[in-house]
């Protein structure tokens, strides 16, 4: 198995801090002004007893007190009784002495429900048509001056990847040309990991920030790029996973390859 690159090729790559974007999404909330369901009030009287009362109605030198519903947990022959001496009561309301009133208070009004965020929802992701090599040459050139990594380098991370499929989805999930994974895509602020343009941007700038963890070295970089950071570290070097090394070998293969077929087609140029 091959386990050391064919040619390691060390570039000199301008650093700069990373910035990974959440897009958030706003959570507009809806209010509007609530009508007044009625005016209530809380009834004490003199002998303790208290009652919440949608209105009062005054009859001489006696008062009916119309109970609201919650109130309703008295039976009507305790609620006469806690009324006082010479309460009487009708089927919506207690009539008692005026003078038994001890005191009246208004009951604010009840809470405005509970405000209802307006979620924006994204669009659906669209999954782009297959790109001709010149279009994607085109996007991992510009991704490759952003970052300042070979191009060639690049393209070999994409076809190890996903062979130049844009649609590609892999079992664990990861998706499109340098198969992001959903968490991955977030952190990188790609919201789709199927346009290409934003696929490439964000793998391309994943592979940028390991670079820099190893110090320009491809073969430990694409091996975080393969299997985490986490594990390479953890081994010191190219992890010990058949998969893992086998997807080093076949990125630096590639781009070797690239390397070889620029250099003789310039040669050819040439003479």
């Amino acid at each position: 198995m091959e386990t050391e690159p064919e040619m390691k090729l060390r570039f000199k790559l301008r650093r700069e801090p990373l910035r990974f974007g959440l897009t958030l999404t706003l959570l507009a909330a809806i209010a509007g002004p609530s009508p007044r369901a009625y005016a209530a009030e809380h009834i004490t009287l003199r002998n303790g007893f208290e009652f919440d009362c949608a209105r009062r109605e005054a009859a001489g030198d006696r008062v009916r007190l119309y109970l609201l519903p919650a109130a309703g947990s008295l039976m009507p022959a305790a609620r006469v009784a806690a009324a006082g001496e010479g309460a009487a009561q009708d089927a919506n309301y207690i009539e008692v002495a005026a003078s038994s009133v001890l005191r009246v208070e208004e009951i604010p009004d009840p809470p405005a429900p509970a405000a209802l965020p307006l979620v924006v929802l994204e669009p659906a992701r669209t999954v782009s048509a297959p790109l001709t090599p010149a279009e994607m040459g085109e996007m991992l050139a510009r991704a490759g001056a952003r970052h300042n990594i070979d191009a060639d380098l690049l393209a070999s991370v994409v076809q190890a990847e996903s062979n130049g499929n844009t649609r590609a989805v892999s079992r664990a999930g990861a998706e499109g040309l340098m198969q992001l994974m959903p968490g991955t895509a977030l952190e990188l602020g790609v919201r789709n990991s199927f346009a290409p343009e934003e696929n490439i941007g964000g793998g391309t700038a994943y592979l940028d920030a390991l670079l820099t963890r190893y110090h320009d070295d491809i073969a430990l970089a694409t091996a975080a790029y393969n299997a985490g950071p986490a594990a390479v570290d953890r081994y010191h070097g190219i992890p010990p996973y058949a998969e893992t090394r086998a997807y080093v070998a076949r990125v630096i293969r590639e781009f070797n390859r690239r390397k070889r077929a620029a250099q003789t087609s310039q040669m050819a140029v040439a003479n």
